[in-house]
């Protein structure tokens, strides 16, 4: 009878599936690690061997279609971003700001340019403008959480040329919004939608979002934190600190930006001043407090990400070749944003933390595959398989040269 009990507890296959995928970051991560790569790499790799390995062999659970790796992979890149965000002030990238938005600007214009021309090139003729510029809008975002996890491993988070990769990453998201909507409300005039409208009215919201997180956060937040310094409970700082950057994932989600942007504006906005009775009431930072759920959560987005590429898709010779071509003019085009960053600023660092791409890039195939166009999808199955294999072949390639460039000294 316990048996039965046991076999029928619902936790029991979260508890299995949780097992395999630490134990598969871990595995990934290592060998990664012994090739010379980033752990990330590793990681992403056993994702996709595991959906592979769930289609030969169902009774292994489905990664990607599982709530639970949804929801703690979810909270593994939030968590990131914000101890990615608590490393740096508002001041440190406000002295970045114009660097971070010339490549941002340009990492934006080359790479949109670079997918018109593949699709262009390889997609069959007569096909509508519209969905040249989405494929082009599917190169344009960079995905931070895997640059961001890199450059924490090699100890360059806190450096000018990371401070400019994030920050050139979250005006991306921004600029990819923009995108967003031109290539949406284009659909929406051909099919007799108003599509664009909706979207426009988001980047509006999403660009109000940011002006209150940088100006009125950073006025709010120290008195907030001073009242809780008053609190009598013991471990204050990480539940608040956790809950401030919960809050703002949240509110950055309604204004119609990815969580992980929020996520880091609460990072950004908690400047040391602000907590130091809290961190010296507690004998810890909060990036020391933070620090071991980033790395308990953090591989479980990675595995995620490289889980939900469809094997069979990805490697029929057609899509492989569309997918091959986009990601060589993808990483060209993020890779050459990096010479905007100025004179003193090693332009190579830059150019590979933008090359990745990942969660964002999804949301744009995601929203391409909603759309209609004269009654069909925007992207059918094909051209989607052929996109996101380009940005998983970014992905990897990504953190593959961000590693291999800051090894070297010059």
């Amino acid at each position: 009878m316990p048996f039965a009990v046991l076999m029928q507890d619902p936790l029991a296959g979260t508890l299995m599936l949780l097992a395999l995928l630490w134990l598969s970051a871990k595995v990934g991560g290592e060998l990664a690690l012994r090739l010379k790569l980033p752990s990330v790499t590793g990681e992403l790799a056993m994702g996709l061997v595991l959906t592979a390995l769930h289609r030969a062999w169902p009774l292994l659970p489905d990664v990607a279609a599982s709530p639970a790796t949804e929801l703690l992979g979810g909270l593994g890149v939030v968590v990131l971003m914000f101890a990615v965000g608590l490393e740096s002030t508002v001041p440190q990238m406000l002295k970045v700001g114009l660097a971070s938005l010339r490549v941002a600007l340009i990492g934006v214009a080359l790479p949109m340019a670079a997918g018109l021309a593949g699709a262009w090139l390889l997609l069959p003729s007569g096909s509508p403008f519209v969905l040249d510029l989405f494929i082009g809008a599917c190169l344009c975002a960079t995905s931070i959480g895997i640059s961001a996890q890199v450059l924490r491993e090699k100890g360059a988070s806190h450096s000018v040329a990371g401070r400019i990769i994030v920050g050139a990453a979250v005006i991306d998201d921004v600029l990819g919004l923009l995108v967003l909507v031109a290539a949406s409300s284009l659909v929406g005039a051909a099919s007799g939608g108003p599509a664009g409208l909706k979207l426009a009215g988001t980047l509006a919201l999403a660009l109000g979002f940011l002006a209150l997180a940088f100006t009125l956060g950073r006025l709010v937040t120290p008195h907030l934190f001073r009242l809780a310094n008053r609190f009598r409970s013991e471990q204050v700082l990480l539940p608040l600190g956790l809950g401030f950057a919960f809050l703002l994932a949240w509110l950055g989600n309604l204004a119609g930006l990815a969580s992980i942007v929020g996520a880091y504006a609460a990072g950004l906005i908690l400047e040391p001043a602000h907590i130091e009775d809290l961190e010296r009431r507690e004998r810890s930072t909060l990036v020391e407090l933070v620090h071991p759920l980033v790395t308990v959560l953090s591989p479980l987005f990675f595995v995620l990400m490289g889980a939900r590429v469809d094997p069979s898709a990805l490697f029929r010779p057609a899509t492989l070749g569309f997918a091959g071509l986009l990601a060589v003019l993808g990483v060209a085009g993020k890779f050459l944003a990096g010479f905007g960053s100025g004179r003193g600023i090693r332009s190579a660092v830059v150019g590979w933390g933008m090359v990745p791409r990942g969660e964002v890039g999804l949301i744009f195939v995601a929203t391409g595959a909603q759309l209609q166009l004269n009654g069909s999808p925007l992207l059918n199955a094909d051209v989607q398989a052929g996109v996101i294999g380009a940005l998983l072949l970014t992905t990897v390639a990504g953190p593959v040269g961000l590693g291999w460039v800051l090894k070297r000294r010059h």
